[in-house]
């Protein structure tokens, strides 16, 4: 067989006959690689064994099909889907090694199964008695419509899919399989990218709902090139801390729903199990009185709960001080220490700044801002914030408290959990805005100093 030389770039799978230095792609530098690949005839290619057959025709005469879904039964992880898995998409499922990504697809796999339809396990990473060990400790007697097959070979896996016929296909992991007419090794950005796109095909001619699994980089990024986000309809990661017993599911990408939903899951021995209210989880291990401590309301796509942000501010004992931030963004932070400072009188210029939100849960809502911010006056000044107040409320630049998005259900689920106050944004308050509250009172603040003052009275 005839092979050919081709250099790749390992961040975005760009081709060249040549080797560059810099990627016209990605505009990376030294990220091309030499590739030995395989010029197969077109008819060989596992590509004609899964290609759509059809013709061009008029998008007003496409006969629209409702959009079937297939349910698990979790509901944090149909919720992070959309409301379940779309027949005929393709999920990628992408987290640090031992987060739970095999866990959760056998999980799904397991629980599918039970409810009548067919599903094939592809572990190319474990072998049959192992994934069977781990089954039986999710599902103590896993269903008679559960195949498994240990097999890295894409022409063999499709083969299997087409002996059993299943509904659902799960991938584990993507960076094992390879195609044997492709001289380049597993999980190069060649073999990714053809077996992720081939696999697609597959998924989308046949009506098969599939999950890959996928591994990811030491800088969290998904391993292989960036066509295979791209390539999938939706892109799933699994995130928390190793060594913490809590897991947060989110979606990156979802062409069938939204991308701003977040599931939370707990390890156990038995698998993962939902975690139906995780602002009670979260607070569960607060100090109360201690400074430094605020609880804010977030909102998770059209979820809200309450998380703890612990901040502490210490003198350095260096000439340079730090700033580390564990589950918020750092140059926020960086931002809202310079407000602090100018705006509000609070020296921080010789302190080192730690900032940790509480679970490993990673905040991106702007409403957080207010609590980062009260939650460093409070360990400078070391006068905590009442143990029954939650705040939440955007900063800017001139120190002013913006208006956050989805009050009422973020006051109810505060309320829910016992805080008797609440700092909110001046204007969410305007006239004509009634929030009906059994027990909580809303203290409206303006700026930053407004609120500073509202937690010391």
């Amino acid at each position: 067989m005839k092979l050919k030389t081709l250099f790749l770039c390992q961040a975005c799978g760009h081709e060249s006959t040549r080797w560059l230095g810099k990627c016209p792609g990605c505009q990376g530098w030294n990220t091309f690689a030499e590739e030995r690949v395989a010029a197969r005839p077109a008819e060989e290619s596992p590509r004609s064994l899964v290609a759509p057959s059809g013709v061009a025709m008029l998008l007003k005469d496409v006969t629209g099909a409702s959009e079937a879904r297939y349910q698990t039964g979790m509901a944090e992880f149909d919720r992070v889907l959309g409301g379940g898995i779309v027949v005929g998409s393709v999920t990628l499922i992408a987290g640090d090694p031992g987060i739970g990504k095999s866990t959760i697809a056998l999980q799904a796999a397991c629980l599918l199964s039970a409810r009548g339809l067919k599903v094939l396990y592809v572990s190319g990473e474990e072998s049959a008695a192992q994934t069977k060990m781990r089954a039986d400790r999710i599902l103590k007697a896993p269903s008679d419509s559960l195949f498994i097959v240990n097999q890295t070979d894409l022409n063999l896996v499709i083969e299997q899919v087409g002996v059993v016929a299943p509904q659902v296909v799960v991938i584990d992991s993507v960076q094992v399989i390879y195609q044997s007419g492709l001289g380049s090794a597993p999980g190069s950005v060649t073999q990714v990218r053809e077996c992720a796109s081939i696999l697609t095909q597959l998924a989308k001619s046949r009506g098969i709902a599939m999950f890959l699994i996928g591994h990811v980089t030491k800088d969290g990024s998904i391993a292989g090139p960036r066509v295979l986000e791209h390539v999938v309809d939706t892109v799933l990661h699994f995130e928390g801390e190793r060594y913490s017993a809590y897991r947060v599911l989110r979606a990156v990408k979802n062409r069938f729903g939204s991308t701003n939903e977040l599931g939370v899951f707990e390890m156990t021995s038995s698998g993962l199990a939902e975690v139906t209210n995780p602002s009670e989880i979260f607070l569960s291990e607060r100090s109360r009185g201690a400074s430094g401590s605020v609880v804010v309301p977030i909102l998770e796509g059209t979820r809200p709960f309450l998380v703890e942000v612990q901040g502490l501010a210490a003198r350095s004992a260096f000439g340079m001080v730090r700033q580390k931030a564990q589950g918020f963004d750092a140059n926020r932070l960086a931002l809202l220490v310079a407000v602090l400072e100018k705006r509000a009188g609070i020296r921080l210029e010789d302190q080192d700044i730690f900032l940790n939100v509480v679970g490993g849960v990673n905040v991106e809502d702007p409403a957080a801002d207010l609590a980062v911010a009260l939650a460093l006056a409070s360990s400078f000044l070391d006068k905590p914030v009442p143990a029954d107040t939650a705040v939440l409320g955007e900063v800017g630049l001139s120190a002013e408290v913006r208006s956050v998005a989805h009050l009422v259900p973020r006051l109810n689920e505060a309320e829910k959990l016992g805080f008797k106050r609440c700092l909110v944004p001046k204007n969410n308050l305007k006239p004509g805005r009634d929030i009906a509250l059994k027990s909580m009172v809303l203290v409206p603040v303006g700026s930053l100093r407004e609120a500073l003052d509202a937690v010391r009275s």
